[in-house]
C-alpha cells in the first residue's frame, strides 16, 4: 500500500452512460491540467454504452471475435486505444474508473496492484473473495475474472485509463470477443456471484473510500 500523502482526492461521477469518445478526451485534458498542477489527483466514476476497446498489447484484431463490423452491428462502438492490455468490453452496469493521480512512488507495478487491492477490498464488503493472478493484471472471483485493468502512465508520472468492475453488466457482450486476450477465464459480475442487482451508486462510495484508504488520500 503506498504511504500516506495527506493529499485532496476529487472524485467526479459522470451522469449517464458517457460516450467513450468523449471519455477518452476528458482523459488527456485532465492529465494536462493535472501535469500542470491545475487540478488536485482525481478520480472519475461512470458508465460507458456499448464499447469495445484495445490496448497497446493487441498485435492484431484476432481477440475481437467475428470482427469489429459484426461489433458495431450490435450495437457496440469499437475503439484502438492508448492503456496497456488486450480487447475488453465496457458498457452499462458497470463502473469504470479513470484516476488521473500524480505517482509519488514510480513504481508502475506497484500502482497496479494497488488499484487491484481497491477493487479486492471492494468486493470483499459483500463477501466475495477476490484475488490476483500471478501471470495477469486484474482480479478474479473464483475461476472467472470481475474486474479488468488497463492503465497508461504520461509524463510527470500522471496515470489515467484505469479499471472496470463489473456489477450489473450484462456479460453477454464479452462472449463475442477474448477478454484481455484469456481464453482460459471466464468473466462473472457481482450481480451473478451474489444473485441480485446492486446499486451502482453503493458501489461506488464503496470504491471511492476503498481508493482513499489504498492510495493515501482524503
Amino acid at each position: 500500500m503506498l504511504e500516506s500523502r495527506e493529499e485532496a482526492l476529487e472524485v467526479r461521477r459522470l451522469p449517464g452512460l458517457t460516450p467513450y469518445a468523449g471519455a477518452w478526451e476528458l482523459q488527456r485534458e485532465l492529465v494536462r491540467k493535472r501535469r500542470a498542477d491545475e487540478i488536485p489527483d482525481t478520480l472519475l466514476l461512470l458508465e460507458h454504452p456499448p464499447v469495445y476497446t484495445v490496448g497497446r498489447a493487441a498485435k492484431d484484431a484476432s481477440n475481437l471475435g467475428a470482427g469489429e463490423e459484426y461489433l458495431r452491428s450490435l450495437g457496440a462502438e469499437v475503439f484502438w486505444i492508448d492503456r496497456g492490455g488486450d480487447a475488453t468490453f465496457h458498457g452499462p452496469g458497470q463502473i469504470v474508473g479513470y484516476p488521473i493521480i500524480r505517482l509519488k512512488v514510480h513504481d508502475t507495478h506497484r500502482y497496479l496492484r494497488d488499484l487491484e487491492e481497491v477493487v479486492i477490498r471492494t468486493i470483499a464488503r459483500y463477501g466475495l473473495s477476490g484475488w490476483r493472478h500471478p501471470e495477469y493484471t486484474g482480479v478474479w472471483v473464483g475461476e472467472s475474472k470481475i474486474c479488468a485493468i488497463g492503465v497508461k502512465f504520461s509524463s510527470g508520472w500522471i496515470t489515467s485509463h484505469g479499471f472496470a468492475l463489473n456489477v450489473n453488466t450484462d456479460l453477454s457482450w464479452f462472449d463475442r470477443i477474448t477478454p484481455c486476450g484469456i481464453r482460459e477465464y471466464g468473466v462473472t459480475s457481482l450481480a451473478r456471484e451474489l444473485g441480485r442487482d446492486l446499486p451502482l451508486s453503493e458501489v461506488e462510495r464503496e470504491i471511492v473510500l476503498r481508493f482513499r484508504e489504498v492510495f493515501g488520500l482524503r
